[in-house]
């Protein structure tokens, strides 16, 4: 519910320009999906009102689009809210979703044909795609961790965030099994080097006994020793104040430089595989040097270093006015996505009806009657009819 709450439910969004983010809508009655049709999105009030009894689908949310509702790829249809518009906007994107397919496997949701395997579908903050959990190429967190996820294709489109991944994704869900056996490997392995090096300590010691309890007679031993033990002091002294100028050196430069290199510094990344998933603050943890800011803008995901690009950021957003105030939203909270739907058609249906109904009555000085409201209220239920038959 918060997704539509974030949208304005009334106005269309196309005078706003490229929205960041809002609820998306695609239309199969005026762009149905086939080779002489191109893709469209409509905003949540053209939804409501443009469309009104035909065949939409939802899309969720999608970032930095415009309003295509009556423009040249809708035909002789018009935008009702606001009928002047550019024939095209040239700067949205478009997949699949708004043909009503998702996921790698490009079918629909919900998939009549898979009714009897229906999985929950996850969506990727990079392409905005939906993926089955089954289709992502890894084991999928419990429901109550699902945060962030980002698609192995989009993984590999920006690579460097493979470096990311390694230190600040969730850890992948593995099987126990395979993880003992692991462990098992690695702990012989390291048992095995520590009684090599035992060995090879020990012989050195061995080899070098004669040397350490020779007795030395000299008449000079003792004034070397002194000498030694004044330039070996000399010697650490120097080796100490070297070792904290090269450590405050390195410290500085590790403040000022790029946070990405020191990350792929500390050690390998995580393995190339499978859908990540993030906590919601992972994006904090981007470096933002000039270098990185040039790598996010050639692989198209300049959008990760604004905190409020996220859906958390957008739904908290619609909790506050002027949208985030709606009556029905304590009321449908617990509602499926499809019924909360219906019940905002619903409640703007009726009370643009209701509303259109008296104002006429009223300019023509005409009485309201029994036999008319029920007459209005037939009207409302058969709408409702032609908007939901399959």
């Amino acid at each position: 519910m918060c997704v539509l709450a974030g949208s304005d439910p009334d106005n269309c969004s196309y005078s706003r320009g490229y929205v960041k983010r809002q609820a998306l809508f695609a239309c199969n009655t005026c762009t149905p999906s086939g080779a002489d049709s191109e893709p469209a999105g409509v905003c949540l009030a053209c939804a409501n009102k443009c469309h009104d009894g035909h065949d939409i689908f939802e899309l969720y949310t999608k970032r930095d689009f415009r309003c295509d509702c009556g423009n040249s790829k809708f035909g002789e249809f018009q935008c009702q809210l606001i009928p002047a518009k550019d024939e095209k906007n040239i700067k949205n994107l478009y997949n699949h979703n708004y043909n009503g397919c998702y996921c790698s496997c490009d079918r629909p949701y919900p998939d009549t044909d898979e009714q009897a395997n229906e999985d929950e579908m996850i969506q990727c903050v990079i392409c905005e795609d939906w993926f089955h959990s089954m289709h992502l190429g890894c084991a999928v967190v419990e429901p109550e961790e699902l945060q962030e996820m980002v698609c192995e294709t989009c993984m590999d489109k920006a690579p460097f965030l493979w470096t990311y991944a390694g230190h600040f994704a969730v850890t992948p869900v593995v099987d126990i099994e395979d993880a003992v056996l692991e462990v098992d490997v690695e702990e012989g392995a390291e048992q095995e080097v520590a009684v090599t090096e035992e060995k090879e300590v020990t012989e050195q010691l061995e080899a070098s006994e004669p040397y350490l309890s020779r007795d030395d007679n000299s008449s000079n031993s003792a004034e070397c020793t002194t000498q030694e033990e004044e330039s070996n002091r000399s010697s650490r002294c120097k080796r100490t104040h070297d070792e904290l100028t090269d450590s405050t050196a390195q410290a500085t430069a590790k403040s000022q430089g790029c946070k990405l290199k020191r990350l792929q510094a500390q050690g390998p990344e995580r393995l190339r595989q499978g859908a990540v998933f993030w906590p919601y603050s992972w994006r904090s943890e981007l470096c933002t040097c000039t270098s990185c800011k040039r790598a996010y803008v050639s692989a198209e995901v300049q959008f990760l270093m604004d905190q409020t690009d996220t859906i958390l950021a957008y739904e908290n957003k619609g909790m506050e006015e002027p949208f985030g105030q709606h009556p029905l939203m304590a009321l449908t909270n617990s509602l499926s996505r499809a019924h909360q739907l219906e019940v905002i058609y619903g409640y703007n249906e009726l009370t643009t009806s209701i509303t259109e109904f008296f104002d006429q009555y009223a300019a023509e000085g005409k009485e309201v009657t029994v036999e008319a409201v029920h007459e209005l209220f037939e009207e409302l239920r058969a709408k409702k009819r032609r908007r939901t038959s399959p």
